[in-house]
């Protein structure tokens, strides 16, 4: 993939996208089951391409989820970091992974972050139902092979130049 501007503009594009996704109004039945759009994308981002998006990037997306979902400020680029971290360490093992390993690998990633989330959240007296926690994880994990197959036909497309 090119370093230039045209290379990475898909890859801003796509979080982008899932920021979007992240504070777009749903239902309220349907809020606790919202996918960690953010966190998917990054995950993928981190596991294909560790040298451009690593945890820089997770750090300032995480901010930015923070302040338009109106939480605690930092909350979200922490926990972010963390399974950006631990992607970026062990991306070269994930790459070969059959896909349900890496799906279980992705539930895991997902449930740390929620981890994370409720962690915050207690230490600042914040009480989030249950549901708010494991709804994410699993809609997540259940979204991540068609994630994975979108974000790969993006970087195809771009590697190929079409």
């Amino acid at each position: 993939m090119s370093r230039g501007v045209s290379g990475r503009l898909p890859v801003i594009i796509t979080i982008v996208l899932a920021i979007m996704l992240t504070v777009v109004p749903l239902p309220e039945w349907a809020e606790p089951f919202r996918p960690n759009w953010v966190a998917l994308t990054l995950i993928y981002w981190a596991m294909m391409m560790p040298r451009t998006w690593s945890v820089g990037t997770a750090w300032i997306v995480g901010i930015i989820v923070d302040v338009a979902q109106g939480t605690i400020l930092g909350q979200h680029a922490l926990a972010l970091c963390f399974i950006v971290f631990f992607t970026v360490r062990f991306h070269l093992l994930m790459r070969v992974f059959p896909m349900q390993q890496l799906t279980a690998t992705v539930f895991a990633l997902i449930a740390l972050y929620q981890f994370i989330l409720f962690w915050v959240n207690g230490v600042a007296g914040i009480d989030v139902p249950l549901s708010s926690y494991w709804g994410p994880v699993i809609t997540s994990t259940l979204f991540w092979p068609v994630m994975m197959a979108f974000l790969s036909g993006i970087r195809m497309r771009v590697q190929h130049g079409r």
